[in-house]
């Protein structure tokens, strides 16, 4: 259990710093938001991603070759985070965007989290190819399987509260029109990771192996 629990704790620093939309909300919703808000937003993520757990330690493999046949899951996800991004970047920025969230905005802010992390199915693809590739060398035990994720899925979070509390220093620099150009950037990342998760359903099968690109990601 030790060596597990070894071995997941950089993989879950790492994953905290994978770059992607997830990212950089993140960071600019806890440098415009607060402490607070940051972690409401993250608490949804992470909500996310442990559902996305779940589906695929329930599932098979059979489920990961699916996935790949399904490029249409990922130009809807895509498009999903193009819009979006294309009205945070065409949206003016307002005074409340720098103002301490409500109670009622933290549940927002969850709901947010989970959902931009829901649509981005290559987080699923993910899961799937690690479970697939880690729980061999875990001799496929449920008690060992379940302490290696819940090490990764406790220093990603740990991570990402070391992230917002550096995000949240920059606050007091935050002018309104910086706030605008803070945003404009995170439309146009948006934009882009649509983008490219769009692409990726156009991409022919043999082009786009959800399982050798894992098998990369953990060399």
């Amino acid at each position: 259990m030790i060596e597990d629990i070894q071995t997941a704790i950089p993989l879950g620093f790492l994953l905290s710093f994978m770059i992607g939309p997830v990212f950089f909300v993140l960071l600019e919703t806890s440098a415009t938001k607060g402490f607070r808000a940051g972690v409401s937003f993250d608490v949804g993520v992470i909500i996310a991603d442990i559902v996305f757990l779940v589906i695929a330690y329930f599932s098979s493999f059979q489920l990961l070759e699916n996935l790949s046949n399904q490029p249409g899951l990922f130009v809807f996800g895509g498009m999903i985070l193009l819009v979006y991004g294309i009205v945070i970047f065409i949206k003016k920025a307002s005074k409340k965007d720098n103002v301490k969230a409500s109670t009622g905005t933290y549940l927002n802010l969850i709901i947010k989290g989970f959902l931009l992390n829901f649509i981005n199915i290559g987080v699923l693809a993910f899961w799937l190819g690690l479970i697939v590739i880690v729980g061999p060398s875990l001799d496929n035990s449920p008690n060992r399987i379940i302490v290696f994720f819940s090490t990764v899925i406790i220093v990603y979070f740990a991570t990402d509260l070391i992230k917002i509390l550096l995000a949240k220093q920059l606050k007091k620099y935050l002018t309104q029109e910086r706030i605008v150009l803070i945003k404009k950037g995170l439309g146009i990342v948006l934009i882009v990771c649509g983008i490219v998760l769009i692409t990726k359903g156009f991409l022919p099968k043999e082009k786009f192996n959800i399982k050798e690109g894992i098998e990369r990601i953990s060399e």
